[in-house]
This record gives C-alpha cells, structure tokens and sequence, in this order.
C-alpha cells in the first residue's frame, strides 16, 4: 500500500514542476530606435526580431527600462484623432508597443512616440506577455 502512495506523489510532482517552470519565463523586449527594429527574447533566448516605428521628427520615444503598466486588445488614441493602438502594451503613461495600419511606415520613425507594429506581430508580442505575465516583461529602448 505504501508503494501505491509513494508512486502517486512523485507522479503528481512531476506534472506540477513543468507548469511551475513555465511560469518563471523571462520576457525582454528591446527597441532599438536606431535601426528600428525590435528584438524579443524568451529566457535569453532571441525569439522574434521585427520592423517598427518609434517616434518621427519633433516627438520622442522615450529612453529607459520599462515594464508593462497596462495592456488593452482594443484601443484607440484620445490624443490623436482616435486612431486605433490594437494589442497595445503601455509601458510608460501613454506610450504603448501596439500595432499600426500604417504597414508602409514600418522601418523608419513615424509615431507620436509611440512604438508601433505590424498587427500581426503587435498580436504575437501581446499574447507573449499576457501568457508569461507583465511582472516578467521587460521593455527597453535604446
């Protein structure tokens, strides 16, 4: 009986631990406004390097090491013309990674100071940190 028992437990640890690791990932996005162009690594691991906008002539994306403040699916600028910031991750008031309908700009500065992506990607990035967690991203700009 006792052998039973014994079994049991170290299989129910065996499928906790994975679930457990799982939920420590580091995520570090980097964005490099020089090149503009953005790297995302999974537990140092470089995963995705991506075209983006930061902020054209007369507006700054602003330096420094950030994490997540908020994130919404849907949202839309009340500052500019209420245009659309879809998979927005605000990392700094309201600056924000989301994506951009403005595909064409992506690779050279075009934003308010924002840093914009393709949707496909800005969706990508945004199921990243909501399945890993905000406390666990880190958003840099160079």
């Amino acid at each position: 009986m006792h052998r039973l028992l014994g079994a049991g437990v170290v299989a129910a640890l065996l499928v906790f631990i994975p679930t457990a690791q799982r939920a420590d990932a580091e995520v570090l996005v980097q964005v490099e406004r020089s090149s503009q162009t953005m790297e995302v690594s999974v537990d140092g691991m470089q995963r995705y390097t991506w075209r983006i906008s930061t902020a054209r002539r007369g507006y700054i994306t602003p330096p420094g090491t950030y994490h997540p403040q908020s994130m919404a699916v849907r949202w839309f600028s009340r500052r500019y013309y209420n245009s659309p910031m879809p998979h927005a991750i605000f990392f700094h008031g309201g600056y924000a990674i989301h994506g951009t309908y403005e595909i064409s700009e992506l690779g050279g500065p075009a934003s308010h100071g924002c840093v914009r992506l393709d949707p496909d990607n800005a969706a990508t990035l945004f199921e990243l940190v909501t399945q890993e967690g905000m406390h666990a991203t880190t958003i840099v700009v160079h």
